[in-house]
C-alpha cells in the first residue's frame, strides 16, 4: 500500500478529521504507521478508548485494496494532501481535507476559479442573475465552482455548461451516489465536460444536513472568491460567505429587491464588507487585480 492509500484509509474513519489526522501525522509520521499503530499507543498520547475501540473494528473489517478496486471501477479518483495533484488553492487552508475523491478532471482548477452560490429556492429574478453571471464568467474561461444543490447552484452548474465552459460540484456525501438524485445526468455533463464533481467523503458515506456545512468550506476554498445569489436570513449560503472570508477570500453578494426574503443574505453581507456585484466586470475586474498582484 501507498502512503497516499494509507491516508484514504485513515480519513475514512469518520472520527479522524483534518485536524486530528494532521496531529497523527505529527506523531507517528507516516499514515501507514497510524494505519498500523496498536491500541496502547493510541490511547497513549489521547485519543478516548472508546473511539479506539472503533477504529480497531474498523481497520477489522476496511479492505484497503478492494475499496481502491472498488474507486477504480466507479471512475472514481483520488488525490491526498501529500500529493503533487492536491487542489492548490486547499491545500494552505486550515482544515483541508486529507483527502479528495474525484470524478472528471481536476485541470479545470488551474484556471482561474469563481463559486457562485445561493438559495435553493431562488426566484426569476434569482434565476436570472446566476445564468447571466455564471454564464458570462464561464464564457471567459472561468471554472464555476458550486454544491449541485437545487435552484442556483443547479442553475451556475447549467448556465457555466451552456456557455461552453468548465464548472466543479462540491457534493456532501461520497460520489457512489448523486444527491439530489434529479441532477444525476447533469453530475454526469459536468464531467463529460471535462469538469468534475468532488467530495472529501468516502464511498458510502450518507447525506446528513451536517455534510453540506462542512461541503461549503471546499466551494470557497477551491475558488478565488464567492459570489452570493439570493438566500435567506439564515442559510447555509451564508456560512459559505463566512468560511470565504475566514480564507482570506473576497466574497462578492448580487443586491436584490429589499422586500424579498431571498435578500437578505445579500444585503447582510453587503452591510458587513462584502463586495457589490452589479455585473460580470465587477467579479473580472476583481480576478485580474489578483492577477497582477500574483505576478
Amino acid at each position: 500500500m501507498t502512503e497516499s492509500q494509507y491516508l484514504a484509509a485513515v480519513y475514512a474513519f469518520n472520527y479522524f478529521g483534518p485536524a486530528r489526522v494532521k496531529l497523527l501525522l505529527s506523531y507517528f509520521g507516516k499514515a501507514g504507521n497510524i494505519w498500523k499503530a496498536q491500541a496502547d499507543k493510541l490511547i497513549e498520547i489521547g485519543l478516548p478508548g472508546a473511539k479506539v475501540c472503533a477504529f480497531n473494528d474498523f481497520r477489522k473489517s476496511f479492505d484497503i485494496k478492494k475499496y481502491f478496486s472498488r474507486l477504480s471501477n466507479l471512475k472514481i479518483g483520488v488525490v491526498t494532501i501529500l500529493d503533487k495533484d492536491y487542489p492548490r488553492n486547499l491545500k494552505d487552508l486550515d482544515g483541508a481535507p486529507s483527502v479528495i475523491y474525484f470524478k472528471g478532471s481536476l485541470d479545470c482548477l488551474k484556471a482561474n476559479s469563481v463559486a457562485i452560490v445561493g438559495s435553493r429556492k431562488m426566484t426569476s429574478y434569482g434565476r436570472e442573475v446566476t445564468e447571466r453571471f455564471s454564464g458570462e464568467l464561464a464564457g471567459f474561461g472561468v471554472t464555476i465552482i458550486s454544491g449541485l444543490a437545487r435552484g442556483v447552484d443547479t442553475c451556475a452548474h447549467r448556465a457555466a455548461l451552456a456557455a461552453g465552459g468548465k464548472t466543479v460540484a462540491v457534493l456532501g456525501n461520497g460520489l457512489d451516489s448523486v444527491y439530489p438524485p434529479e441532477n444525476s445526468g447533469l453530475a454526469q455533463e459536468i464531467i463529460k465536460k471535462k469538469g468534475a464533481t468532488i467530495s472529501e467523503f468516502p464511498l458510502g458515506y450518507p447525506i446528513l444536513p451536517a455534510n453540506f456545512v462542512t461541503r461549503n468550506r471546499i466551494i470557497s476554498g477551491l475558488s478565488s472568491l464567492v459570489v452570493v445569489i439570493e438566500g435567506a436570513e439564515k442559510s447555509g449560503t451564508l456560512i459559505t460567505a463566512s468560511h470565504a472570508a475566514e480564507q482570506g477570500k473576497t466574497v462578492f453578494a448580487v443586491p436584490g429587491q429589499i422586500t424579498s426574503p431571498l435578500s437578505a443574505a445579500p444585503l447582510f453581507l453587503l452591510k458587513n464588507g462584502a463586495m457589490m456585484a452589479n455585473s460580470t466586470k465587477d467579479i473580472l475586474d476583481e480576478l485580474n487585480m489578483r492577477i497582477k498582484v500574483d505576478r
